[in-house]
């Protein structure tokens, strides 16, 4: 038998396939670090589909100020105490008095966001680095999509063309505390994204490793320990959803061993969580679990079926129908689609309420994002096929899909800018700025101690945000 070598031809058709992939992962994330970066005051859409303009100013992503907003706005005195009290005395978990009569630190929030907010900050300025912190997850999506769905299998044009819809998840407004849309970071779920986009990374590991029938890799195990060092929630899914490997040969040892390694190396964070919720030092955060189905609009709660999901859910049917009937090995990523679904109304049926069950729905949307791109993916290249030159045609028709899911997206954002812009213009920014430095000023001239402050939504919403007084510590020092 003679080698196989790589015809002239056959490497042009790669290089093509490689550019598609490269477009349909580049373009996305730009999109997201131009939204991101708050260069977007609005998005105007015109009279002909798809065409529309921005409105464009300097971006806020980069102003050297204290980023505000929701959740995000207090989450601002994490990385600090970890900077200024726990790391040089060797420590990531500790305690602070900065809030209430003292508090745990890191032992029941995660520990890896705050870490790289503290590493950017030794060549940035905090509020810069804390901001680049908030939207990693965010960029690292459309990669992260792109690797799970290659990972399964898929040809590269229907991964890449898969990657740039599973993309667009993150624009979804119908929601702004589940996680990992841009809406649900800037309420504070920073972290959560974080996770997510790792969690997706995980899966695609050891669906590869149990695909091609390789041994384990620790790299998986690295990845699954980063993912739970970021958030809990996530990492309780993709072992849940992880599961149907045990089917394939070799994929139960892959799946285990990743499992024992992974959360070893997260050891230092995770037992001393696991010791104290058994001992009884949590408490159960009261959540009032969703029960709504279909509706809401974009100012209303999210739902599974939101209206602005239901184009995604035919199309992404059709994609599992279509990969099903073409025996592509869906299982995990049927699962991850359809489990948190059930979880979602099991959880509401039960009455549970330690767990927010419409945290588990990012994964039920994604999922369905992905299987439209894949849908999406299977008609571009059946459609190359009945062209001449189907190579060729497969990426030009593959990027005209890829334009057009983007251009549909770009059309459908209303108010995400606004919230970037409120939240990374920071306190500074605010017209109020001026009375909560006042206050500030007042603070400093008391005695070192507890300062007591009484919570008015009204007024300190106008800070920035409802939670602007627990930063009373941050800029005040000797009073918590």
């Amino acid at each position: 038998l003679s080698p196989v070598t790589t015809t002239p031809l056959s490497r042009l058709t790669q290089s093509r396939s490689r550019l598609l992939t490269v477009l349909a992962i580049v373009l996305p994330t730009g999109l997201i670090l131009l939204i991101m970066a708050g260069l977007v005051a609005r998005v105007s859409p015109q009279d002909a589909f798809p065409y529309f303009d921005l409105d464009m100013h300097w971006p806020s992503l980069l102003l050297a100020n204290t980023p505000t907003g929701g959740d995000m706005g207090a989450h601002v005195v994490l990385p600090q105490v970890l900077r200024d009290e726990l790391l040089p005395s060797g420590r990531i978990l500790g305690w602070s008095n900065y809030w209430y009569a003292g508090y745990p630190v890191f032992y029941f929030y995660f520990p890896l966001p705050a870490l790289f907010t503290v590493l950017l900050d030794v060549v940035l300025p905090y509020g810069v680095a804390f901001k680049l912190t908030t939207i990693v997850g965010l960029v690292a999506m459309p990669a992260a999509a792109y690797y799970l769905v290659r990972s399964i299998g898929f040809a590269r044009p229907v991964a890449a063309i898969a990657a740039a819809f599973g993309s667009m998840f993150v624009f979804m407004e119908s929601f702004a505390i589940f996680g990992a849309n841009i809406k649900s970071t800037l309420a504070g779920e920073f972290s959560f994204s974080w996770s997510f986009a790792l969690s997706l990374v995980y899966l695609g590991m050891i669906i590869r490793d149990s695909r091609e029938g390789r041994g384990f890799t620790p790299a998986a195990a690295a990845v699954l320990a980063v993912t739970a060092l970021s958030h809990i929630v996530t990492t309780i899914v993709v072992v849940v959803v992880s599961l149907p490997l045990f089917l394939r040969r070799r994929g139960r040892a892959n799946v285990v061993l990743s499992w024992a390694l992974g959360f070893a190396m997260t050891a230092f964070w995770a037992l001393p969580v696991f010791i104290r919720i058994t001992g009884g030092l949590s408490t159960d955060m009261g959540w009032t679990p969703l029960t709504g189905i279909r509706g809401a609009g974009l100012s209303g709660v999210g739902t599974p079926f939101a209206n602005e999901f239901v184009p995604i859910v035919a199309l992404g049917a059709i994609g599992i129908v279509w990969s099903l009937l073409r025996r592509e090995d869906v299982r995990v990523l049927l699962t991850m689609t359809i489990l948190p679904f059930f979880a979602y109304l099991l959880i509401a049926e039960q009455g549970w309420t330690i767990l927010y069950n419409a945290r588990l729905l990012p994964y039920w949307f994604m999922g369905l994002y992905l299987f439209a791109g894949i849908a999406a993916g299977l008609a571009v290249t059946r459609l190359a096929r009945w062209l001449p030159n189907r190579h060729e045609n497969t990426i030009s028709i593959g990027l005209l899909a890829v334009a057009m899911v983007l251009a549909i997206t770009i059309i459908g954002i209303h108010d995400i800018p606004g919230w970037v812009n409120w939240n990374y213009q920071g306190y500074e920014g605010k017209t109020k700025y001026p009375e909560l430095e006042a206050i500030m000023t007042d603070v400093d001239g008391l005695p070192d101690g507890r300062v007591m402050w009484e919570y008015n939504k009204a007024t300190q919403e106008q800070y920035g945000t409802p939670m602007a007084l627990m930063l009373i510590p941050y800029w005040s020092e000797g009073h918590t």
